[in-house]
């Protein structure tokens, strides 16, 4: 049976850096036999990341965000799935807002406050986290090992990829940026 893996683009553009790298990342997978189902999450009807209702800590939905909107399909297609691919454009020191909304509640429907078992994803699936830049690819590595060890911890094991140097734009000159 095949691997089933997500991929999910949190940045805002179609055909640049980061959705590039998620499709050629999606390729791979593919080409290594799994099948892949995509998100772009500027593309989704309106959500929200966590709004703290605590409802997936409740024993019925535990490890299930209780809050319906645009991302249940994504998370419950996470929840089901072999492997995660994730990508986000670096916007001001941090990723997007779309990924950190998926973030929150990503981690916090696996958080317990239980010290003996912190987790209680019984799914541990392999994460390919994913961010693009303009500054040179080590500018954010303490933000990205934050990251990694975070979705380590709740999602499971985590690789990184940073690609910085990145193009902002295809013409600089039809701004004053020069």
């Amino acid at each position: 049976m095949s691997k089933r893996i997500i991929a999910v683009n949190a940045g805002p553009r179609k055909g640049w850096n980061t959705d590039t790298l998620i499709t050629e990342a999606v390729k791979g997978a593919e080409s290594a036999g799994a099948t892949a189902e995509r998100f772009d999450l500027f593309r989704l009807v309106k959500y929200t990341g966590c709004i703290s209702c605590f409802g997936c800590k409740k024993e019925q939905n535990k490890g299930h965000c209780v809050c319906r909107d645009g991302l249940t399909p994504v998370l419950d297609a996470i929840r089901e799935a072999d492997g995660l691919i994730i990508g986000s454009p670096n916007y001001l020191g941090e990723m997007t807002a779309s990924f950190r909304a998926l973030y929150e509640r990503l981690i916090f429907q696996n958080l317990t406050y239980n010290k003996e078992k912190p987790c209680c994803n019984e799914h541990p699936i392999p994460v390919l986290l994913i961010m693009t830049s303009n500054a040179p690819d080590d500018t954010y590595q303490g933000l990205l090992q934050n990251y990694q060890q975070t979705l380590n911890r709740f999602v499971g094991p985590t690789e990184v990829f940073a690609s910085g140097d990145t193009l902002q734009l295809e013409d600089y000159s039809r701004t004053d940026w020069e």
